[in-house]
């Protein structure tokens, strides 16, 4: 499958694509701006500045958003009022990068360094009284997460790593007895990703110009290909929530045309709903 570009080069860093009639669609991050865009169906953009890094987002229950900040979380009100929660950590050299929210309505996201130094990031969890904890220590690059239509399985892509990891998820236990669920060459570098509603993973691979699914026993059965190399991350979304919308980067001075575009592409499956913060 070839993806269509939807809007021109929006970004330099888009990530973290979501689709939630919550707040009326799409929206994505402009990262290392510290954007928040909302995307119409017609590739218009309303851009919104939260902070010096906006990583993540995700729908709140309640209305309005939960928000993922260069080092800690900030909550978005129904009207829009954004207040940014007490840090995480103060080191300038760490920031948080992707995450999503667990069947429970929790905000899990990671983090990683600037330069990328190996281990020197975690991935943390949100709970809805505002208590964070440090849940996955030792990573580099925490990258794409997200949760088994029956919310049993989390997939989950430190990038250095080269590979997507499986782990089983409780309530009470988290993230337990994680295990390769998808090898990639050295130079495959899995990004963020999404689960559709036939447990099948979507994962942007950063530098290929693809986007790959594979099926719950990790067999590939789907590629879809976008005219610029630096991918990451996907979602799928739409009235239907059959169409899987891809960020990409310009980062590091690419300079084709075309990075930073939003991209779209039918692709026949149904996403799941966006899962909400619970606080």
């Amino acid at each position: 499958m070839k993806a269509r570009r939807l809007t021109d080069a929006v970004t330099h860093h888009g990530e973290g694509p979501v689709w939630s009639p919550a707040w009326g669609g799409l929206r994505c991050v402009d990262m290392l701006a510290g954007d928040v865009l909302t995307v119409g169906e017609d590739g218009a953009v309303v851009r919104r500045h939260v902070g010096a890094v906006a990583a993540a987002l995700r729908p709140r229950r309640g209305g309005g958003a939960v928000i993922a900040l260069e080092r800690g979380f900030a909550l978005e009100d129904p009207d829009g009022a954004v207040s940014a929660l007490d840090p995480v950590w103060t080191d300038p050299g760490v920031r948080m990068n992707d995450g999503d929210c667990d069947p429970d309505g929790r905000f899990w996201c990671g983090s990683m360094a600037y330069d990328q130094t190996p281990g020197a990031a975690a991935l943390y969890r949100l709970d809805p009284d505002g208590g964070v904890h440090e849940v996955v220590g030792g990573v580099t690059v925490s990258n794409g997460l997200a949760w088994s239509p029956d919310g049993s399985l989390a997939y989950y892509a430190d990038t250095a790593t080269h590979r997507i990891d499986v782990l089983d998820y409780d309530r009470d236990a988290g993230l337990t007895g994680r295990r390769p669920f998808v090898r990639f060459p050295v130079d495959g570098n899995p990004d963020g990703l999404t689960v559709d509603a036939e447990g099948g993973i979507w994962v942007a691979l950063y530098g290929s110009g693809e986007v790959h699914r594979y099926d719950a026993d990790g067999r590939r059965d789907a590629v879809v290909e976008l005219p610029t190399p630096q991918v990451t991350a996907c979602t799928l979304g739409g009235p239907g929530l059959d169409r899987l919308f891809v960020t990409t980067s310009a980062e590091g001075g690419l300079d084709d045309g075309v990075a930073g575009s939003l991209f779209t592409v039918d692709v026949g499956v149904r996403g799941q709903p966006a899962r909400a913060f619970a606080g």
